[in-house]
């Protein structure tokens, strides 16, 4: 192995050192104690080696491919070298290192825990891939120095995940090992009940997931679907079919229900689930079903907002045992859970989906590249589908689960573009209002039904200005970023540098008058509230996320994602500036703004 650039660290050893006892020191919440070496001394100065190269050993020591190390009474009596991955950050140093296991910390030392070793002068974190009885490097090694945890958090198939991941997104395994693993916390340790007991002799109880009959599951919404029966059978006996499904809107039983419906007939073969979800509020909503399906304490959830203790138990749970389904959020796509038998995960399309630190790697590909590796059932749903998982569908990796045609129509809220027909002879130029007269009308007789979802592409007031003699943008004079409107009589203020802009002049044409380009979800709200008096107006966006509403007449006002649900589904929806969801300047702003629509729609009874 080559010699790394770095700081060397040479081992003195005292005379004699049998029956040593590990000197120990108080720890704090997760952190074990520190297992030191006895009568080794680690001396740091400039030079070369993380598996370092240094002078000969002391008198009287052992002997690891012809390299003097410290007495044999401190190294491990076999396998005295484990190979490690190191957690640090630059690309060329993705490659195991060898490090020395002492004595003390043989019984510790096992593939996959997490360890703490000296590295180009820092104390970091490894993780041990494998142990063996002879050194390949030619110089001298540098020892363990403690050991994180009991369990071996890296597992074989997490490791060959990592592999495959750092291969195809252009980064390093410690770069998806990061996102893979939680930190350490003593206490959820302790907490979490010992690695669960598989029963492999003769004689044994089977698992509890496994089902005692032939009964088969409940498919529940799947019977919407021709094929969808057919698939929870597949998945029951033990199959793994890969399924694209088309979902329908939510009066028709729930996505939620429909993927702890699969999550049921999965474990009832005896395998584990992994359903991955874009946010918290999705997380709840199958949390709910899934707590229906399978009864309380069948899974676990995975998500930023639980807390250190409470993400590292779960994910305890996971890895010895005791759980085999988890709802999360794209974190949940490396969840170690045993014997895999469903990959699935909800709305594509969604950005969130997508990992914003390296290797950048979509849910998607990780929960794909899982399925080539550990086997089992593939599912993708959504309102929308993605131009990814169409292509997936083209090339035969994936099958159609759709409803029929006639169910669709029954079910699905009908479309109505404004500006179409007699409407622009009828309306003139107000069909191109931000609120058109047929809207207007929709809302007003569909408030006597139930509430009315309006979805609005921006947030705030009035998020973009124009010139009103020569409609060009209106920016600032200082940075040239775009110029909004935060309040009702507020002053033009520039969005990226918050310069008040009160003496603005075109730079085109030298007019000073001001027109709204688009309106905000602030704005739409207390214009619609004028028009429709007496009418409650809630609004829900990047200050409040609202989860549900009742299903009384009101309307909601919400930016993309953030609608809220309410039992039954909205009355009417009404899609404002329609064109500003397309006036992005990315690739795939037509596939991003269909998505959004469609997802408003799906939230209408038909």
């Amino acid at each position: 192995m080559s010699v790394l650039w770095g700081t060397k660290f040479d081992m003195a050893t005292a005379a004699d050192h049998e029956g040593a006892q590990t000197p120990a020191r108080s720890c704090g919440a997760g952190e074990v104690d520190a297992l030191t070496l006895p009568g080794v001394q680690v001396h740091e100065r400039t030079g070369r080696g993380g598996s370092g190269r240094g002078g000969a050993g002391a008198p009287g020591g052992a002997q690891v491919n012809g390299h003097m190390l410290p007495s044999s009474q401190e190294l491990a009596a076999t396998l005295p070298v484990a190979r490690l991955l190191v957690d640090v950050v630059p690309a060329h140093l993705d490659r195991p290192f060898e490090y020395l296991v002492p004595r003390v910390l043989d019984d510790l030392v096992r593939p996959g825990v997490r360890v703490k070793v000296r590295f180009a002068g820092q104390e970091v974190t490894g993780y041990v891939l494998e142990r063996v009885p002879e050194a390949e490097h030619g110089g001298r090694l540098s020892p363990i120095r403690r050991v994180i945890g009991a369990d071996a958090v890296l597992t074989p198939a997490l490791a060959s995940l990592a592999e495959a991941l750092a291969a195809s997104q252009a980064g390093t395994r410690a770069d998806v090992l990061r996102l893979a693993i939680p930190p350490r916390h003593a206490r959820a340790e302790k907490a979490c009940p010992p690695e669960a007991r598989v029963p492999a002799e003769e004689g044994d109880e089977p698992p509890t997931d496994v089902a005692q009959g032939p009964a088969d599951v409940d498919p529940g919404p799947w019977g919407a679907y021709p094929a969808g029966p057919s698939f929870l059978r597949r998945l029951q006996a033990g199959e793994s079919p890969a399924a694209a499904w088309s979902a329908l809107p939510i009066d028709a039983g729930g996505w939620p229900q429909a993927l702890a419906a699969a999550a049921e007939a999965t474990l009832a073969s005896g395998r584990g689930a992994v359903i991955v979800v874009p946010d918290h509020r999705d997380v709840q909503r199958v949390d709910v079903a899934l707590t229906a399906r399978l009864g309380a304490g069948r899974h676990v959830r995975l998500t930023a907002d639980q807390g250190p203790q409470a993400r590292y138990t779960a994910w305890l749970s996971l890895l010895r045992g005791h759980v085999r389904c988890v709802v999360g959020t794209r974190a949940a796509a490396f969840a170690p859970v045993r014997d895999p038998g469903l990959w699935a995960w909800w709305d594509d399309g969604d950005d969130l989906h997508a990992e914003p630190r390296a290797p950048y790697a979509h849910v998607r590909d990780v929960l794909l590249t899982r399925a080539e590796q550990a086997g089992g059932a593939v599912l993708t749903g959504g309102f929308a589908r993605s131009v990814a998982v169409q292509q997936l569908v083209a090339t035969g990796r994936l099958r159609e689960i759709v409803p029929e045609p006639a169910t669709r129509r029954r079910l699905c809220a009908r479309v109505h573009v404004a500006g179409q027909g007699q409407e622009e002879e009828r309306d003139g130029p107000a069909v191109r209002a931000h609120l058109p007269s047929s809207g207007w009308r929709a809302a007003r007789e569909a408030l006597t039904r139930g509430p009315v979802l309006v979805q609005v592409p921006r947030r705030g007031y009035l998020p973009s200005l124009s010139c009103a003699h020569c409609r060009e943008r209106a920016r600032c004079e200082a940075c040239h970023g775009p110029l909004a409107v935060g309040a009702a009589h507020g002053a033009p203020t520039c969005a990226t540098c918050g310069l008040e802009s009160r003496q603005w002049a075109c730079p085109e044409c030298g007019s000073r008058n001001l027109r709204r380009s688009t309106v905000g979800a602030r704005r739409t709200a207390e214009e619609l509230g004028r028009a429709f008096p007496g009418v409650p107006v809630r609004t829900s966006g990047s200050g409040e996320v609202l989860d549900h509403v009742p299903p009384t007449p009101s309307l909601v006002i919400a930016t993309p994602g953030a609608e809220p649900v309410v039992e039954g589904g909205y009355a009417a929806g009404l899609l404002l500036d329609a064109w500003a969801a397309l006036d992005r300047p990315t690739l795939d702003a037509g596939e991003e703004a269909l998505r959004r629509w469609l997802t408003a729609a799906a939230l209408v009874r038909g």
